[in-house]
């Protein structure tokens, strides 16, 4: 078929349309990058204990006894050889805060920069129990005489006495005593709270109040304070100190000696003291200091204290003269406590030291108690005093 030139040109312009219509149009000039912040990494806490070896870790869950008239050997030996976490003053000094002070300082002085400070601790109650004494030191009334002025007033003298402890480089208080005597009657049959007035009352609000108030003074005055004795040792019939088989029949999980507690470890920093009696309401089989049900279940867990526990003395207490000192040592920690305290007989630590040492190299999971141990202890270590 002939096509005519005109129909041609109007055909070749709408070829060459199609074409253009085809074609890809220019790529867009590429915009310049857009900066994108790098976010930071929140730096992974430091393990406290990480850098510790085995031993080291071992000797931080121990305190051991002084007598306050000079140096024992085996004390300077435990911190300087086994780096002990602690010292205990025991026995009664008039000399006074400066020569208090040069006792501390042959301890202090073993320690190395680098190592966790190590923990001062005495009885510093009151009344009956009060270790120091002397030049610079203030005659201390008992428990239940300092509540007889009412518990706005202890806080206040709590201050001061700590202070007086601090200068004399103590950092702890064994104190205040949390236990519950039930009536001025029932206190003569109490031989290791009630005979001696060291109960701050006869109920649960006042035992808080009072106690609460010199442990905050504690606080304030730079001394970490010591709740005792868990879960409450006000009810007993015999001394566990002087008396083996000591069983309170009384005492529950849910009584008001272990709910004084949870009022007091809510206002802030402190150890909590295990007594070694046993409960019959609730762990029958082992003295407390040594019984899993009373540290982890109804403190740890129950009361949700996640803090430094210790035991009463380990060393020449009658009540756990049955078990071999080693025995005591790794029952306690298994136990769940963190802190044992060698205070009468500093002779038994090395082979507490042992024992434990021992346990960890053997045993993942007692391995794995030890560290956890060790670990709350060097934590409040670095963390008090606080700002309570």
């Amino acid at each position: 078929m002939r096509v005519r030139g005109g129909m041609l040109a109007v055909l070749a312009t709408a070829v060459l349309a199609a074409a253009a219509g085809c074609a890809a149009e220019p790529a867009p000039t590429p915009s310049p990058p857009t900066a994108t912040a790098t976010p930071t990494p929140s730096p992974t806490p430091t393990d406290p204990i990480a850098g510790m070896t085995l031993e080291d870790r071992v000797g931080q869950l121990f305190m051991v006894g002084t007598a306050v008239d000079g140096a024992d050997p085996a004390t300077l030996s435990a911190v300087a050889d086994r780096h002990a976490g602690g010292v205990f003053l025991h026995g009664r000094s008039t000399a006074g805060i400066d020569a208090t002070a040069g006792l501390v300082a042959q301890f202090t002085g073993l320690v190395a920069p680098t190592a966790p400070p190590l923990w001062v601790a005495t009885d510093q109650e009151g009344g009956d129990v009060q270790v120091l004494s002397g030049p610079g030191f203030e005659g201390i009334p008992s428990a239940l005489t300092q509540a007889q002025g009412g518990c706005g007033p202890i806080r206040t003298a709590a201050l001061r006495w700590g202070g007086q402890l601090a200068a004399a480089g103590v950092t702890m208080n064994l104190a205040p005593v949390v236990d519950i005597v039930t009536s001025p009657e029932t206190a003569r049959q109490n031989p290791p709270i009630g005979r001696l007035n060291r109960e701050y009352g006869f109920d649960a609000a006042s035992v808080s109040s009072c106690a609460g108030a010199f442990a905050q003074g504690m606080r304030v005055a730079g001394i970490l304070p010591t709740f005792k004795h868990f879960p409450g040792l006000g009810r007993t019939t015999a001394n566990t100190d002087y008396s083996a088989d000591v069983v309170d029949t009384v005492v529950t999980a849910a009584a008001p000696d272990v709910d004084v507690y949870r009022t007091l470890l809510a206002q802030g920093q402190g150890v909590v003291m295990m007594s070694t009696a046993v409960y019959a309401q609730i762990d029958p089989s082992a003295p407390a200091a040594f019984s899993s049900v009373i540290v982890t279940d109804l403190l740890r867990r129950d009361l949700r204290f996640d803090g430094v526990v210790m035991t009463d003395d380990l060393s020449a207490t009658a009540q756990v003269a049955r078990w071999t000192p080693g025995e005591r040592a790794v029952l306690a920690v298994r136990a769940g406590v963190d802190l044992l305290l060698v205070s009468a007989d500093p002779a038994v630590f090395p082979e507490m030291y042992d024992a434990v040492l021992q346990a960890a190299r053997t045993d993942p999971a007692f391995a794995a108690q030890v560290d956890a141990a060790a670990r709350r202890i060097v934590q409040l270590k670095a963390s008090f005093p606080g700002a309570d």
